[in-house]
């Protein structure tokens, strides 16, 4: 693994970059409002892509590298990840194509930037459908503006909500709660199999 600092509009944001020889295609996964990219469902699914000949980079947004809990807003989070996209696919991923992917807030992140960053697939875990006990908070129209593969992990028990599938969107609902790590290790290959199956004509 190495790390190194991308910047972007809004402060630098930090990159922990995950290789595998000749990777087909680079998977950018961002972590939740109040976590990090230490999170296991985060973990499982770098090892997963990894396993499929991914690439895989790991995007600390810059509130957070720069120390603040609180998530900065979409705009910036936006902005931020298409500056780190961008960073990469001009540079070290620029002869593969790129999946986009995070949990919680960066799942709706890669949602929201995945047209614009020209992503081929986008990887959501524990999709925030809504705030807890607010279904009226709908945040769907991100997941149906997306026109590309989807996987979207949910746990059963997950206070956010559950999307439901869709044209060129799987859900699969696992175990558990927000936090995935019910059953981690088929999220793991749920993983794998579906970056093989979206990557295949590519």
């Amino acid at each position: 693994m190495t790390t190194h600092q991308v910047d972007t509009p809004h402060g630098p944001a930090r990159v922990a970059l995950h290789c595998v020889p000749e990777g087909r295609a680079a998977l950018l996964l961002g972590h939740g409002a109040g976590g990090g990219v230490t999170a296991p469902d985060l973990v499982t699914a770098t090892q997963a892509a990894r396993r499929a000949g991914v690439h895989v980079a790991l995007v600390e947004q810059p509130y957070r590298v720069a120390g603040r809990r609180a998530p900065a807003p979409a705009r910036q989070l936006d902005a931020a990840w298409l500056a780190v996209a961008e960073s990469l696919g001009g540079g070290l991923f620029q002869d593969v194509p790129l999946v986009f992917g995070g949990r919680s807030s960066g799942a709706r992140v890669a949602c929201r930037t995945a047209a614009e960053g020209d992503a081929v697939a986008v990887l959501c875990l524990a999709f925030p459908v809504h705030p807890p006990a607010k279904p009226h908070q709908d945040r769907t129209p991100e997941l149906h503006g997306v026109e590309v593969p989807v996987l979207v992990v949910q746990g059963a028990r997950d206070p956010f909500g559950c999307p439901a599938p869709g044209p060129h969107r799987d859900v699969l609902v696992q175990p558990g709660d927000h936090s995935l790590k019910g059953d981690l290790g088929g999220l793991g290959r749920a993983v794998t199999e579906w970056l093989e199956r979206v990557l295949r004509p590519l």
